[in-house]
């Protein structure tokens, strides 16, 4: 018998662990429905209102939708109706069978059917309209509180609902569900893997029906005892096959939830069968095995009722496997990760995450193909310490997910183009660089870029360290991502950032008027000229002397260098506090102009003038800066133009202010221990001097 969640009124499953609050009160759903009790009112909730914007955000209903709650649908409306089950579940005018092939798969799973629906709800004594529901996403569960108010029509449900017209935990996970993704609209179009994996915490893996491994009857019986979740979908050739009933009863491009894998005894012979259900709640399968096919008659009564095979019109039913991969053509299945159970048995994974983003002009490098920009994206270092029992190999999934794409649907948000692709490691702590992935190819790789929320895959590699790069198929493309690592023995990730490293030489003492060098004769003539009788350069002097120069170097774009921008560098320089540069002072900037002058154009490499944001962390090394990807997205938006062009002038302020920064620190840290204590007036007179 398929598990089935159970009555209120009998003993509560243990819901394991608690989940992060969302509401924007900051209160949780028990402090909520106390604050409705205590005043006597029902809960409304501001954060998704009853109204046009919770759901549509492109279009508006063709009909008028009321909302109403369940106590205005029916006389005697119930949370649940003699345990839920995935006859409860009917799609109602939203493309979101996705959702709902997720929803019966569910079901089946008693435990994590009782940690994403909570079975401590209903509508009889402390009612106060208010429920709660728990998705995962991006490795921490959340809680989600709504109302109980939902779109109707003439008194019936518009969305999800129930076969029993009083029982509404279906059709209220789906509205908690459309709150978690800011509408109902945005559960138009998905993968049933998305909405398991947002039940599960799992980690999801998709096989194509016409090349499956020799085993797959095995991995799907396997997949069904330790409580995975399936689903599977027939692909269609164009638009106009979506939802196209075939002659056998089966539906196009339309997500079905695989509940059952079993063999039978069929005139003295074990046949295979696998059991799918409709989320429609009804057209079914017509060959043979189905509700009413002759098979049955062969069969057994105590079999039959082992397998639960009814001739109700549910949208349930048995099919023989190989007609299964006949006429299907990909199964997904979610499998649990350790904490996503209590149960032991469940614990076969070892789990890390990661997160990470891809932005414009920084860490968005793109696909291998743009190998200019590729080596900047993020690097995760993935290290597989201990071997698969008895083999020679370590097993482990890497998952990439985008974050809150659905979520940003209202806003042209579409999901990225997505991949990764996986590196031996050179056994550097430092990013490998662009020379590397231009000599060296990969050891593993996603097998495609697609533009789904998550693309997982199944790899074998000998223990070692290698980097895995996470990316978007071009570059600039901007992306909140997680990546999960799935081992099946110990393993490790992190990040390559490289650290933060200073490399800054102490300026070299002047020589003695006495011993200057010829260059060093002249450049004090010229220093004269500039300085008049004070022998010192002022900021608004020296902005006059950089203009000049600047102006007339060739190979270079330059605007002009303001007098905020030169009394930076006279901040930098000035020794001797008197907001002015004197010969030595002026001497030492000079020196380090031409070599930012150099070092610029070495890193100009398409000679344009103007330096790339991606080459900006080369050049940046060079000078003696190595830093992070998060300082870098910072200089980036601080220097670069709109079209992520760097020019001179920004290249040289960047300089200034990161080592009048770097010098001001290690002025501070008398103790050497990276960190500084700074009271208010400190730190405010601090940021207007660098």
């Amino acid at each position: 018998m398929p598990h089935r969640f159970q009555d209120p009124n009998q003993k509560p499953v243990s819901v394991p662990e608690t989940s992060k609050p969302t509401h924007s009160s900051g209160k949780t759903y028990t402090q909520l429905k106390e604050e409705c009790l205590r005043k006597g009112v029902l809960f409304e909730d501001i954060d998704f209102p009853a109204n046009e914007s919770s759901l549509f955000y492109s279009e508006k209903p063709a009909i008028p939708f009321v909302w109403k709650r369940p106590g205005q649908i029916e006389s005697n409306p119930e949370f649940i109706v003699g345990g839920a089950s995935r006859t409860d579940i009917c799609q109602g005018d939203l493309g979101d069978c996705w959702l709902l092939a997720a929803i019966a798969s569910l079901t089946l799973n008693e435990k994590m059917l009782s940690r994403v629906v909570p079975p401590d709800q209903n509508f009889g004594k402390g009612y106060a309209g208010i429920f709660h529901f728990q998705f995962w996403q991006h490795n921490e569960w959340l809680e989600v509180v709504i109302d109980d108010r939902l779109p109707t029509f003439k008194d019936r449900l518009v969305f999800l609902h129930s076969a029993e017209h009083n029982e509404f935990w279906s059709a209220l996970l789906e509205k908690a569900y459309a709150k978690l993704n800011g509408s109902y609209e945005a559960l138009k179009g998905g993968s049933t893997i998305e909405a398991m994996e947002d039940f599960t915490g799992g980690v999801s893996e998709t096989y194509d029906l016409k090349a499956p491994p020799a085993n797959f009857y095995e991995i799907l019986k396997k997949a069904v005892q330790r409580g995975s979740m399936l689903g599977c979908s027939i692909d269609i050739t164009s638009a106009a096959e979506t939802e196209a009933k075939t002659p056998q009863g089966l539906v196009k491009g339309h997500a079905y939830s695989i509940t059952g894998v079993e063999e039978v005894e069929y005139r003295g012979k074990k046949v295979r069968l696998i059991r799918v259900r409709n989320p429609w709640g009804q057209v079914e399968w017509n060959g043979a095995w189905s509700d009413n096919a002759p098979e049955w008659r062969s069969v057994d009564p105590s079999e039959q009722k082992r397998l639960c095979q009814t001739s109700l019109d549910d949208g349930e039913f048995w099919m023989q496997f190989d007609d299964f991969q006949r006429h299907f053509n990909k199964v997904e299945i979610c499998n649990l990760t350790p904490d996503a159970l209590e149960d032991d048995a469940f614990r076969k994974w070892e789990v890390m995450t990661h997160q990470g983003s891809w932005v414009r002009g920084s860490t968005a490098g793109g696909c291998r193909n743009f190998l200019e920009t590729f080596w900047t994206n993020p690097q995760i270092k993935l290290n597989l310490t201990e071997k698969d029992d008895g083999q020679k190999d370590c097993t482990f999934i890497a998952a990439l997910m985008q974050k809150n794409r659905r979520k940003l649907k209202k806003t042209g948000g579409d999901l990225r183009t997505i991949g990764y692709a996986i590196y031996d490691s050179p056994g550097k702590d430092h990013q490998l660089t662009k020379d590397y992935f231009r000599y060296n190819q990969s050891k593993a790789r996603s097998k495609t870029y697609i533009n789904t929320r998550e693309i997982s895959q199944r790899f074998r590699l000998p223990p070692g360290e290698y980097v895995l790069v996470p990316t978007t198929f071009e570059p600039n493309q901007e992306a909140d991502f997680c990546l999960r690592v799935f081992a099946e023995k110990k393993a490790t990730i992190e990040e390559v950032e490289g650290g933060i490293n200073i490399d800054i030489p102490d300026p070299p003492k002047p020589n003695p008027t006495h011993k200057e060098t010829d260059e060093e004769k002249q450049f004090r003539q010229l220093f004269e000229q500039i300085a008049g009788e004070d022998m010192e350069i002022s900021a608004e002097e020296l902005q006059y002397v950089l203009n000049a120069v600047l102006q007339r170097t060739k190979n270079i774009k330059f605007k002009e260098m303001s007098v905020l921008s030169c009394r930076n560098i006279v901040s930098l320089m000035d020794t001797s506090c008197n907001g002015k540069l004197g010969f030595n002072e002026f001497k030492i900037f000079w020196d380090k102009l031409k070599k930012w002058i150099a070092i610029y154009l070495q890193y100009d490499t398409d000679h344009s003038g103007t330096m790339s944001s991606y080459e900006l962390r080369l050049a940046l090394k060079t000078a003696g800066f190595q830093l992070n990807n998060y300082m870098l997205q910072l200089l980036v938006l601080r220097y670069a133009d709109d079209k992520l062009q760097i020019e001179f002038d920004d290249f040289l302020n960047c300089l200034i202010r990161l080592e009048n920064a770097c010098r001001v620190f290690q002025t501070l840290d008398k103790s050497n221990s990276d960190a500084i204590s700074l009271t208010q007036i400190e730190f405010i007179a601090l940021a207007l001097n660098i």
